[in-house]
């Protein structure tokens, strides 16, 4: 089998390399927008099933694996920032706060799906104005859900507390791609 991996996150093509699957990293444009009616425990698997879905047919060999996370305060889900002031504003909700992280993944084969949902909870402790602007500087969380991976300087210094997969915050629930690669006979 020939594992397709659509993702251009180095975090999830590290995390795959690691679980020590050999793959090819392909595109797919897909417009991502989340319809109103979803709800947010279903965001991301919505998201991934969607880009899943934008593919090309698969051959009888290929397997495809797509990932989105997304992070959810307050009921509302914060995206990837547009620019600074969207990531200062996003840091700031969820400074001194816990908030979830869902990470959605779909893995596809010529006659299957499989999609699931992996979620962790992250508490944060407070932000001050100085840390949120040394940490967008520094580390420009523009390609992160949420403007923060835990993986960097943000995550090290002020996480407090999590409850949940520390690879589903990174983006991509190793254990779930695992065990869903092994039922299809990939491992």
């Amino acid at each position: 089998m020939k594992l397709l991996l659509a993702s251009q996150s180095p975090r999830r093509k590290e995390l795959l390399t690691s679980l020590g699957f050999e793959f090819e990293v392909v595109k797919i444009d897909c417009e991502e927008i989340i319809p109103e009616h979803i709800k947010i425990e279903d965001a991301a698997a919505y998201l991934s099933d969607l880009k899943a879905s934008a593919f090309r047919s698969l051959e009888a060999d290929e397997v495809l694996l797509t990932a989105d996370t997304v992070v959810a305060v307050n009921d509302q889900i914060l995206g990837k920032p547009k620019d600074e002031a969207d990531a200062l504003n996003m840091l700031s909700s969820l400074s001194g706060r816990t908030h979830q992280v869902y990470t959605g993944i779909t893995i596809k084969t010529a006659d299957k799906v499989f999609t699931e949902t992996d979620v962790a909870d992250v508490t944060l402790d407070q932000l001050s104005g100085e840390e949120i602007n040394y940490y967008i500087q520094h580390y420009k969380p523009f390609d992160k859900a949420g403007s923060y991976g835990i993986q960097e300087w943000l995550g090290m210094a002020k996480i407090t507390n999590m409850k949940g997969s520390f690879y589903t915050i990174m983006g991509l629930p190793t254990h779930l791609v695992y065990k869903i690669l092994k039922e299809i006979s990939l491992t």
